[in-house]
């Protein structure tokens, strides 16, 4: 819940990495001072602005703007650092206001970065000040919190820095109007928002939408009436393309070109970027890219399917109309309305088909400049960056489990991107209804626990050495062949356990992990673990279930898949549901905490926000590459130095 701070008052910040955004209606300069523990700027190198956008924990814009955002990581910031102030001023040079008199009341905001506003404030009751103190943040007793503030300056930046205790304050805010005299200069005029050729538009929004579950609530296409959808699918006000961009992507603008680049054609789309997002580093970059890409295709997707049954009810409802018309059912004057009718539904269908085509193009070409950029957690395994792996010191964001398209293009494939640590288990389906794939149930069960193998190799190789442990219960042995590559390798937490009497073991071992972690964190006593207790990450692959499980030993696999992922311990069962049907609904819940996988292709992936059904493509491994083995020996050679 956002709090709307007035001048003085004070509030938490919840985390340390945030977002703080700056709308004044005209444009301004923003920028940032680190000040101490008695709020004082020693030097200008703790100053950020447009002439000197970064510091470590901080970057603002490098020039004036209506609109800002300044990107904050406290932890990152040094440890003398007590302070930070926002600082807004207005821009020197003619036809510039000269007070914040002439403009709306600056408003700032503070988001965490899932762009949940935690505090905003309005700048009110600023006369003849061109430059004020925003908001600042301070350290309080090892906790940051954010204050309001509102001090205004009629002198400008000089007498704001001298405020400050800046030594050289007016040399250094001259270099600041200097800084952004120059990014005046060498700005070029944004292109037209909407090309002649129909190429799709982007556009800023607030917030970017996540996972599926994380995505804000939008409008789908078919929710308006379906003669207002069709018709803004095809000729929307303005005479544009319908832009597609989902409400919740938030991209940023590629840089301007330099002077002596040549003029961009009109009508051409602009080229793709990969890492055209948003985000603190290059991989939440592309994090965010990618599930722009996927939402940007469900929403064109959707708009075309929308369009195309308009079109089909109303040629039915037309040729309902001639044939309840008796002089219409016989003669030259039927044959004309209805062919009369076929012909606007071609005509509709083909515009939205048109439509869609030039999107999925300029998505197809996005997608062509991404997956080669895509680190080794986001990337395909033909993808070149695994012949160059090297065991990671941090673990990534999110991790790719396969491929997802639609049928309109099967072959744009979107990556399946997962966020980490995982939150729920994974199920690889074995089952008798994937058959209709023409695979015999022998095969498929092979298949899946391949599919398994390659999950929990990608798993092993994202993660720093040591900080992943993979455990597997195989009560009769059967995947032998699918687990050589982790045995051979050594990378297993112990051997493969079999019989009733191994899988009580490995069970035993991990729900008693559960336990003490559970205690310890309830407790607060985190140090009061067992010397001997594993503090990495733990994977259990379960083959063939319920083969080899009793009551009690069931009973421990749903703890471990309800309890499990909260405190590290992770559940991916390779199995056929028909086969534990035994048990009854007593094991629904055990199925719908996982998410369901298959080993082939298939359609039963469900998206909410706008109905589509979406493929998942599982992760195919090249045909004769040693690829896998090669990254797992680099896994094990980690671990061993």
């Amino acid at each position: 819940m956002t709090v709307e701070l007035v001048r003085g008052q004070n509030h938490p910040l919840p985390g340390t990495r945030l977002e703080i955004r700056v709308s004044a209606g005209e444009p301004v300069v923003a920028g940032a001072t680190l000040g101490d523990d008695q709020g004082r700027v020693p030097g200008a190198e703790w100053v950020a602005h447009p002439g000197s956008p970064t510091l470590p924990g901080l970057e603002v814009s490098r020039q004036a703007a209506a609109d800002h955002r300044l990107a904050v990581d406290l932890g990152a910031l040094p440890e003398t650092v007590h302070r930070v102030s926002v600082l807004l001023a207005l821009p020197a040079g003619a036809g510039s206001p000269v007070s914040f008199r002439a403009l709306a009341a600056p408003f700032v905001a503070v988001t965490g970065l899932d762009g949940a506003e935690v505090a905003s404030y309005t700048i009110t009751d600023l006369d003849a000040e061109s430059a004020v103190v925003a908001l600042e943040l301070y350290r309080r007793q090892g906790a940051w919190k954010v204050r309001a503030v509102g001090q205004g300056y009629a002198g400008g930046l000089a007498e704001m820095l001298t405020d400050q205790g800046l030594p050289q304050a007016r040399e250094l805010a001259g270099a600041i109007d200097d800084a952004v005299a120059q990014g005046l200069a060498r700005s070029v005029a944004a292109p037209p928002p909407r090309p002649a050729d129909g190429a799709r538009v982007r556009t800023t929004t607030q917030d970017h939408a996540g996972p599926a579950q994380d995505r804000p609530a939008a409008r789908q296409p078919g929710a308006e009436e379906p003669e207002a959808a069709a018709q803004s699918a095809q000729n929307p006000a303005g005479g544009g393309p319908v832009d597609y961009t989902h409400p919740g992507r938030r991209t940023t603008a590629p840089p301007p070109p330099p002077p002596a680049a040549p003029p961009v054609e009109p009508g051409l789309p602009a080229q793709p970027v990969a890492g055209d997002a948003t985000g603190w580093s290059m991989e939440e970059r592309l994090y965010n890219q990618v599930w722009g890409m996927f939402e940007d295709l469900a929403r064109t997707t959707a708009a075309y399917r929308s369009a195309v049954d308009f079109a089909d009810s109303r040629m039915e409802q037309e040729l309902d109309e001639v044939l309840d018309d008796p002089r219409g059912r016989i003669g030259g004057a039927g044959d004309v309305a209805r062919e009369t009718a076929r012909t606007r539904h071609a005509d509709l269908v083909g515009q939205a088909r048109a439509a869609l085509d030039r999107d999925l193009a300029q998505l197809t070409a996005e997608a062509d400049v991404v997956e080669p950029a895509l680190p080794a957690a986001y990337a395909s395994w033909s993808n070149p960056v695994w012949h160059a792996y090297r065991a990671p010191t941090e673990v990534p964001m999110a991790l790719r489990l396969g491929d997802l398209h639609l049928p309109e293009r099967p072959d744009l494939r979107i990556p399946m991107l997962v966020r980490l640590p995982l939150e729920r288990g994974l199920w690889i389906d074995s089952g008798k209804a994937l058959t209709n794939h023409r695979t015999d149930s022998t095969a498929l069960r092979r298949l899946a626990m391949d599919t398994a193998v390659a999950h929990a190799a990608r798993l092993l190789a994202v993660h720093p050495a040591g900080e992943f442990q993979v455990h597997v219960i195989d009560p009769a042995g059967s995947a032998a062949p699918s687990l050589a590559p982790l045995v051979s390798a050594g990378v297993l937490a112990g051997p493969p356990a079999t019989g009733a009497a191994g899988v009580s073991d490995v069970l035993a071992r991990l729900t008693q992990r559960v336990d003490l972690v559970q205690m310890a964190i309830r407790g607060g006593a985190a140090d009061a673990l067992p010397p001997d207790l594993d503090t990495a990450e733990q994977l259990l692959i379960v083959n063939d279930f319920p083969h080899g499980f009793d009551d009690r030993a069931v009973t421990r696999l749903r703890y471990l898949a309800d309890e499990g992922p909260a405190v590290g311990v992770h559940l991916m069962m390779v199995a056929d549901r028909e086969d534990a049907a035994e048990y009854g609904p007593l094991l629904d819940p055990l199925w719908r905490a996982l998410l369901r996988l298959t080993p082939v292709p298939d359609d039963h992936l469900a998206d909410p926000w706008v109905g589509h059904t979406w493929t998942y493509d599982p992760p195919v491994l090249p045909a004769g590459s040693q690829i896998l083995r090669q990254v797992l020996e680099q896994v094990a050679a980690a671990r061993r130095a």
